[in-house]
């Protein structure tokens, strides 16, 4: 993949990333594309080797999504990282790095602490049912109630547990702990059933991914 079509990749899903991450791309060896952002730039350049001590370095070698807060050691800059690795069809691998200032790592926690009418109320991550993006704002549906929380879904999918929380559409993330029953909505789409009713569409962009991670 050259670099235009991934800058052109990287541009289709911009609104997937947060407004402040830096994003680098990477094959095996070295990076081949990176777009910093105003509050955090690593000073990436294409054909950089992959230090071992870096996230993307982490997530190529384990073959799986890797978060973590990185100290100044490689880059000179500490921040917190989320790589997610890429297989295409040959096995060639690659992976995909959304760079984060480091004080973002106030999001390694076990809860969301939610506004809930006029007070706020911190929930753990194992009763949050899933969360929604709703008239420019993200609400949080749990065993606890309803309630908003500050920052959006795409900020906020970067440091859920990925062994429980799933993005299924651009609206959407969903603890699969709380999927009732999965439903079939059209040729290549889902409908999930949540187990306080609720009906969470499975939109066509994610739903291959949905049925790897799940294997149906």
């Amino acid at each position: 993949m050259n670099n235009i079509s991934v800058s052109a990749m990287i541009e289709s899903f911009k609104e997937l990333f947060p407004k402040e991450a830096s994003i680098a791309v990477s094959d095996e060896r070295q990076f081949i594309y990176y777009k910093p952002s105003r509050q955090v730039d690593l000073k990436i350049k294409p054909g950089d080797k992959i230090n071992e001590n870096t996230v993307t370095f982490e997530a190529l070698t384990g073959k799986k999504k890797t978060s973590k807060h990185m100290n100044a050691q490689v880059f000179g800059t500490p921040y917190f990282g989320t790589s997610v690795p890429t297989i295409d069809a040959d096995g060639h691998i690659g992976c995909v790095t959304a760079i984060l200032p480091s004080k973002q790592q106030r999001f390694l926690s076990t809860f969301l602490t939610l506004l809930m009418e006029n007070h706020w109320l911190p929930v753990p991550y194992r009763e949050i049912m899933y969360l929604e993006a709703r008239n420019r704002k993200t609400w949080v549906q749990s065993e606890r109630g309803m309630g908003t929380h500050k920052y959006s879904l795409s900020e906020l999918e970067l440091y859920l547990p990925d062994d429980g929380f799933l993005r299924c559409h651009r609206s959407y993330i969903v603890n699969v702990n709380y999927i009732e029953e999965i439903q079939p909505d059209s040729h290549s789409t889902f409908l999930l059933i949540m187990k306080d009713g609720s009906k969470i569409p499975v939109s066509q962009t994610y739903a291959s991914l949905f049925r790897k991670i799940l294997s149906f």
